[in-house]
């Protein structure tokens, strides 16, 4: 007889955390998040309960734990879109369909005492957390920046009566066969005539110090509008900050200023750190931290975190240049492929960009969406 438990305790908080740990053991596909920020979740005084109250669900076999989920109010994303919803996330669970209604009726009670109407993800506490349950590209590694899940999964959510609300796309990005000059140059005699140029920084701590807050800032104002979006709230620019100095390198970021050094357009390329995370199920052993430091300084595939562009100097040669500088950064030896990440379906300008190189779409997500009675 299965039983569905609040997490209250420490102990509690580690089988959360553990459980996705042994339920993917030996899977080649997926990459942990760290497990050090997820326990972080469990602090009464983290950041994201200030505007974001939750809870933690776990289901159990006697004592074993065979499930588990979050419950989302994000009044934020709520006050943003006029809406009453409650996001569920880190759900995963073994093929057992009452494993599954357990834990998706304990968070739709949640939200139905949180005067809620209606249940939607899987969605984080904002678009920077991992998002959207995977349902093409089970063969294909994971990003650190999103989550593995197994086929199934899809038919234990739509069971339970949701559905479809919105798709990401996400692709692989080839380096052309030959790399024409000639988009760097039109790119740069653009950007010229604005008096706009690439940045140039010594080092990570020095490019988020003169430009993080302005970065962020530009990151805000694309992204408003699209599926579910929320502010960056200063908690989480504190920590994507922390992150940012443990992985990325100038050397896969580009930032273009204006003649006043203003930010304008922005694009971010992390290595991937997948298969270093994989062994030490998230946890930042030594050795982690040595596999970690290898694939920062020579990865051997990029993933594509950011594009951000001022809607004002949209006509003025930066996009090219941005992506002429990604271009090069796939030419540069020992790189494989660049992954974008997620992109909405629908989102035709963004898509377009990839044609620009020789690409795939080789996985699909999606979110789901349930009205309450």
């Amino acid at each position: 007889m299965y039983t569905v438990r609040k997490v209250t305790t420490r102990r509690q908080a580690r089988a959360f955390c553990d459980f996705p740990l042994k339920l993917y053991r030996g899977n080649p596909y997926f990459v942990p998040p760290l497990y050090g920020d997820e326990m972080a979740l469990f602090r009464k005084d983290h950041y994201r309960h200030l505007d974001s109250p939750s809870a933690f669900f776990l289901c159990y076999d006697g004592k074993k734990v065979v499930g588990r989920i979050q419950a989302i109010l994000s009044l934020p994303s709520n006050e943003k879109g006029g809406e009453r919803r409650v996001r569920f996330t880190r759900f995963d669970a073994i093929d057992d369909q009452e494993v599954a209604h357990l834990l998706f009726k304990a968070v739709e009670d949640f939200a139905r005492e949180k005067g809620m109407d209606t249940v939607c993800g899987p969605l984080g506490y904002s678009d920077m957390e991992r998002e959207g349950l995977l349902i093409e590209g089970f063969d294909q590694l994971s990003t650190f920046e999103e989550q593995y899940n197994y086929p199934y999964y899809q038919k234990l959510i739509e069971n339970e009566g949701f559905v479809k609300e919105v798709d990401w796309t996400e692709r692989k990005l080839f380096a052309p066969k030959v790399l024409d000059e000639r988009i760097g140059a039109i790119a740069k005699k653009m950007m010229d005539r604005s008096g706009l140029r690439f940045v140039e920084a010594k080092n990570t701590k020095e490019l988020i110090g003169r430009y993080g807050e302005a970065f962020f800032k530009l990151i805000d104002d694309n992204y408003k509008d699209l599926y579910m979006t929320v502010p960056f709230s200063d908690g989480e620019r504190e920590e994507m900050i922390k992150s940012f100095e443990l992985i990325i390198s100038p050397k896969f970021v580009r930032v273009i200023v204006d003649k006043d050094d203003n930010v304008v357009a922005a694009g971010v390329c992390f290595p991937s750190i997948g298969k270093a995370l994989q062994k030490s199920g998230g946890h930042l052993t030594p050795l982690c931290l040595i596999r970690l430091m290898r694939a920062v300084r020579k990865p051997e595939i990029l993933d594509l975190g950011l594009v951000a562009i001022d809607p004002r100097y949209r006509g003025a040669g930066v996009a090219w240049g941005i992506f002429y500088e990604i271009m090069k950064m796939l030419c540069d030896g020992g790189v494989s492929h660049c992954e974008t990440n997620l992109n909405l379906e629908d989102n035709e300008n963004i898509t377009n960009n990839w044609s620009r190189f020789e690409n795939v779409v080789h996985k699909r997500r999606r979110s789901f969406v349930k009205k309450l009675d």
